[in-house]
């Protein structure tokens, strides 16, 4: 079954503090993924930054939003108790509680209407109060993997029109700014000079130059690299006596070639447009910075909290 959205979590996380004991953000999460049957995958699974879990999240945001209904209440950092508010909505036996629920309370409207754009806040109807099954960090991380993933496909298509040799050129730029080859004098040397069926390139793995990774690196359109492509680049690095490589390219890569894994102890990373692109993004090439987003939280250490 899919996560709970955080208004499913909300009457649930209420009956589990009907007891008045405080509790802590750590035993509502525990004893909430238990009360979802949620497997260790689903506990575990990252909103898009990775930064947080998902369900911690929507645990986290149905607390707040039951705390602004005057349902619980805080007096310190992560823990939290019923109110007398609450225990009477409980008593009242809900079939569910959600933001429309927590309309009838004045606190929360108020907080709804703060919290929304000034036309919203000077209509103090609580119809124009939006209402939304994703918490607000899953509403950014959503829009922005929305505008990554827009950003990541325009720069396919730019790489596609030009020439073989900027894409050469492109390759050894990335795998600089991702640790490899040493310089970029150094490391543009080696692509397109080898002279050897089925290598474009040799590129130092580290600055040192202790170890080389043979490179291919095909700037495709359309066409699916196959398993033959792969057999191929691992026969040329044999050929070199060579043990690692990397094959680049901006189309994609069949299931067999995915699944091909060489006898020898060879190793081959596969990179397809698609991861191209992502890595270019972050490692800001070709790519600029239009705008910052900073999230912030209460700082406890500050406050004393324990």
């Amino acid at each position: 079954m899919p996560l709970p959205d955080y208004q499913t979590i909300m009457l649930p996380l209420l009956e589990f503090s009907k007891d008045g004991n405080e509790h802590t953000s750590k035993e509502a999460v525990e004893t909430l993924s238990h009360y979802f049957n949620l497997t260790d995958e689903e506990k575990t699974a990252l909103l898009p930054s990775g930064t947080q879990a998902i369900f911690n999240n929507r645990v986290g945001w149905a607390t707040t939003y039951l705390k602004k209904a005057g349902l619980i209440e805080s007096n310190k950092r992560a823990v939290f108790r019923i109110t007398a508010r609450g225990k009477e909505v409980l008593f009242n036996g809900p079939k569910t509680i959600d933001v429309a629920f927590l309309n009838q309370f004045q606190e929360f409207i108020d907080f709804r209407l703060a919290s929304s754009s000034p036309e919203k806040a000077n209509n103090n109807s609580s119809d124009n109060i939006e209402v939304l099954d994703k918490t607000p960090e899953e509403v950014l991380d959503d829009a922005y993997q929305k505008i990554r993933q827009a950003l990541a496909q325009e720069l396919l298509i730019k790489i596609k029109s030009l020439p073989p040799s900027f894409f050469e050129k492109l390759v050894v730029e990335l795998l600089v700014k991702m640790g490899y080859g040493g310089s970029i004098k150094d490391a543009g040397k080696a692509m397109g000079k080898t002279g050897d069926e089925g290598i474009d390139g040799i590129i130092k793995e580290d600055r040192l130059g202790l170890d080389v990774i043979y490179i291919q690196a095909k700037r495709w359109d359309n066409t699916v690299v196959g398993r033959p492509e792969i057999q191929g680049f691992v026969g040329a690095l044999a050929g070199q006596g060579a043990k690692k490589g990397i094959f680049i390219t901006t189309s994609k890569f069949s299931s067999e070639a995915r699944s091909y894994s060489p006898r020898n102890e060879t190793k081959i990373v596969l990179m397809d447009g698609e991861q191209l692109a992502q890595y270019m993004i972050d490692f800001n090439l070709g790519v600029s910075s239009v705008t910052t987003y900073e999230i912030k939280k209460l700082d406890s250490d500050y406050f004393g909290d324990e």
